[in-house]
């Protein structure tokens, strides 16, 4: 036993067992103090002796504006967690050797310090390699350059290198006395990141590598725990986690006397520019987080939990911009109902019955094919806390326990207090659900004037860097810009040229970087692009060619850096064969033509997107459809405080700049194959702006109407109830009394609330309906046993009001119970309004 476990354990022997309730409005940080142990059990993290249990979300600090931050965590809190996650991005901190940068989104000590004014823990999930979707995986580019160097494996070079990050960091959150032993927030760090998924490219090294790693970490001294994750097993006293949507049924802990953790619970999935739509159901995640803390689980994280934004250049190879906007706390900040409430009451009920939970002793039965019981049980204390779990798909039931039958949904998860009184189950929403709307403000037309500068298409004359082939892009651009320009020129003589005038040569490229434009003699000839699940795509375009000297220019762009995989510091891109098909004389190969190359956009070097930078180049006024063209216009501050977006759906691909702040890469020509575009809409943080005369900066890479972009609000002004009669009620009407829930009414009718965002209130019913009622929130339609008196119920119990609650009851609404079709449901969508 370690002096840390030692004396750990001599505390919780001293230790009174205490019972954290969902009280979070703490005035002060009272969590740690300076000499405070956190260490584990096979239970769970014990802090100064004493097990508890964690509900984490993840935030990224360079995903939000440091103005959003505090609302951020305080949202996070209200929905009950009492734990942030955060990566640490080491290309964002130290972009060139030596150099670092702590400023502004990269405040990783004020993001944290933030967290403990919040009196709430910290997740520090250093890495360094992160991979987060984030440009080449958090790893900084110039360790591509260092000599012999291989990534994350048992190879001198890059261990020195992390090494030398990982000392850093934590010395740095020492200075600011961050760690729990300094009376900090910090509980947990991570050395590593999914090293399962890369392992076998290193064989019997990568446990050399691993070993290391581990050792490495526990050297620096940080006062907490370290762990692993998405592993089952880990070096020393390095706790192995878990990632995945179903961690309960897929996961198992072999290191027995270290707690079962859970670091990434998918929220959702994240998105690449051509992904349908991906959405995970609250039903779902809670299903899964009580099956895990039925097995024995003490900490989930949930990934993510706001997703925020990849401004700039931060996403990694074809990533959206908009990250993880299905998360409980959508891209704007805004709470994603119902997977926000679901969870939020998940966690209060687990927490005030967590004496049973986390000292109880643990028991299971099978109650029948996918049914379970898993129980925790204080004899002495009279204390008992059950899951029961419906594991079957489409199948609900009915099962014996204890004496008593209990109705258990199919998929879902029942949690009885006392063993006895369901107060929770996964597939019963009682919260309400809320839509999201765009509001198009007036200041899109305002000063609509736009001016643009086009980039001067190169030729082979005008480049510096000239070869026999083309050249590898990133060896380049040095992720320093997502563009490359190539350029070569050949002469044709008339015999070389198609004598029939219906026969047009084609121009065929074959490239490993993202996506590419072409210009023959200047002009314009189309656009290319490869996908996330394939390497490489095919440029072919037909061209105008002439006699004499003939131009080919191609602007080849990259979305990114590629974010995993064992071949990460190997990857390139760039233009791998150039051919001319259809000449007279057959065809014509350039790939040994002899090649110029220009990195990165004139409008890129002299920042044109900056107030400072937009005088260097003329611009005048604007003309549709112009490739590898910038163009910029003035515009007011919507009024309000809800979120702003830009609707690009005019616009084909390029990058937006406000006030020179990267808001970073759109792709609306991208589309998923329901043909609407990947991502339309991108976030203005409103720190970004000023109240008057901000300057937009749009490049345009290929073809575009920037009168069309549309300047919006973000509201969640449309909220609904969906609740069955039939529904066993949820318990709403408890209360802790000590360590046990007290039930103070025997009221269980099914209800559900209606609340409106803060300052605002009911001003209008939009759907109200009791019976069979079909659609979801935001598109409802009345179903064939739907009673007209619904509404007017609804109007006089909800309109004026910031909140109201609704009975569901058949008899209140007129509602005829025996109709064939009823599902004696109530659907309501009400619409807020300040």
């Amino acid at each position: 036993m370690t002096v840390a476990r030692a004396a750990a354990a001599l505390v919780a022997a001293a230790a009174v067992l205490a019972i954290l309730l969902p009280g979070w409005a703490a005035a002060e940080w009272t969590r740690t103090k300076k000499g405070t142990i956190v260490t584990y059990d096979g239970r769970s993290l014990m802090i100064d002796g004493k097990r508890d249990l964690f509900f984490s979300g993840a935030i990224h600090y360079p995903r939000s504006p440091p103005e959003m931050w505090p609302k951020l965590i305080e949202r996070a809190k209200e929905g009950g967690l009492n734990t942030i996650e955060t990566y640490v991005f080491w290309n964002a901190h130290e972009p060139e050797p030596g150099k670092y940068n702590f400023e502004g989104r990269l405040d990783l000590f004020k993001f944290i310090k933030i967290i403990q004014d919040h009196d709430m823990y910290a997740i520090v999930r250093i890495g360094p390699f992160i991979q987060a979707e984030w440009n080449h995986g958090g790893l900084p580019y110039w360790l591509r350059e260092i000599g012999h160097i291989i990534f994350r494996a048992n190879n001198d070079p890059f261990k020195k290198e992390m090494e030398k990050f990982v000392r850093f960091i934590v010395q740095k959150l020492k200075d600011a006395e961050l760690f729990a032993d300094q009376g900090g927030p910090i509980i947990l760090s991570q050395i590593e990141n999914e090293y399962g998924n890369i392992k076998k490219d290193h064989k019997t090294e990568g446990d050399k590598y691993l070993e290391w790693a581990a050792q490495m970490a526990l050297s620096t001294q940080a006062g907490v725990p370290w762990i692993m994750c998405k592993q089952s097993t880990a070096p020393g006293e390095v706790i192995p986690t878990c990632n995945g949507r179903h961690c309960g049924d897929t996961w198992t802990l072999r290191d027995k006397d270290k707690p079962m953790l859970w670091t990434e619970n998918w929220t959702a999935q994240f998105r690449a520019y051509g992904d349908q739509l991906a959405m995970r159901s609250a039903e779902d995640i809670a299903y899964a987080v009580l099956r895990f803390f039925a097995k024995g689980g003490s900490l989930v994280n949930y990934y993510m939990y706001h997703g925020g934004t990849n401004f700039g250049r931060n996403g990694a190879s074809y990533v959206l911009t908009g990250y993880y906007d299905e998360a409980p706390m959508d891209e704007y900040g805004m709470c994603k109902e119902p997977k926000f409430g679901h969870l939020r009451d998940l966690h209060n009920v687990i927490r005030s019955y967590q004496k049973a939970f986390l000292m109880g002793e643990h028991s299971s039965q099978i109650l029948g094919p996918g049914y379970e019981a898993h129980t925790f049980e204080l004899p002495e204390d009279n204390l008992c806390l059950s899951f029961l779990s419906n594991n079957n798909t489409g199948e609900d039931g009915t099962v014996v326990f204890r004496g008593e039958k209990h109705f258990v949904p199919s998929r879902s998860v029942s949690i009885l207090a006392g063993c006895k009184n369901v107060v929770y189950n996964t597939k019963r929403v009682f919260v309400q659900h809320s839509e999201r709307s765009f509001h198009t403000s007036e200041v899109t037309n305002k000063n609509n004037l736009w001016e643009m500068y086009s980039e001067q298409i190169p030729k082979f004359h005008m480049t510096k860097i000239r070869t026999k082939e083309p050249l590898e892009q990133y060896n380049q651009t040095k992720d320093a810009s997502d563009y490359l320009w190539y350029t070569t020129c050949f002469r044709l003589e008339s015999d070389d040229l198609p004598f029939r005038g219906d026969i047009r040569p084609v121009l065929q490229v074959k490239s490993t970087a993202h996506s590419m434009i072409g210009f023959a003699n200047d002009a314009f000839v189309g656009t290319g692009r490869g996908s996330k699940q394939v390497k490489g795509f095919m440029f072919e375009k037909p061209v105008d060619l002439k006699v004499g000297v003939n131009h080919i220019t191609l602007l080849s762009s990259t979305m990114g850096m590629k974010d995993s995989g064992g071949e990460l510091a190997e990857v390139k891109g760039g233009i791998q064969e150039c051919l001319i098909q259809g000449l007279n004389t057959g065809t014509l190969d350039l790939q040994v033509n002899g090649w110029g190359h220009k990195a990165a956009l004139e409008g890129e070097d002299k920042e044109i997107y900056s107030e400072k930078g937009m005088g260097k180049v003329q611009w005048k006024p604007a003309q549709n459809d112009q490739p590898a063209t910038w163009y910029k216009r003035y515009f007011d501050e919507p009024d309000g405080e809800d979120p702003v977006v830009l609707d690009m759906s005019s616009m084909s691909k390029g990058m937006i700049f406000v006030n020179g702040e990267g808001v970073g890469r759109y792709w609306t020509s991208y589309r998923t194959l329901s043909g609407s575009p990947s991502q339309a809409l991108y976030h203005i943080p409103r720190p970004f702006l000023k109240s008057k005369d901000n300057l937009l900066v749009v490049l345009e890479e290929e073809v575009g109407k920037p009168d069309g972009i549309l300047i919006q609000t973000v509201t969640r002004d449309d909220i609904c109830v969906v609740l069955s009669e039939h529904n066993p009620a949820q318990i709403k009407t408890w209360d802790t009394d000590g360590d046990k829930i007290k039930l103070i009414a025997e009221d269980h009718s099914t209800r559900g609330t209606l609340s409106c965002p803060p300052k605002k209130t009911i001003k209008e019913v939009v759907f109200a309906s009791f019976g069979n009622p079909e659609g979801v929130c935001g598109n409802f339609t009345a179903g064939t046993c739907h009673t007209p008196d619904a509404k007017q119920v609804v109007e006089k119990e909800c309109l004026g009001k910031a909140s109201c609650t609704l009975q569901v009851e058949h008899t209140l609404y007129g509602a005829d119970i025996n109709c064939q079709s009823t599902t004696a449901t109530l659907g309501v969508q009400v619409r807020c309004s300040s």
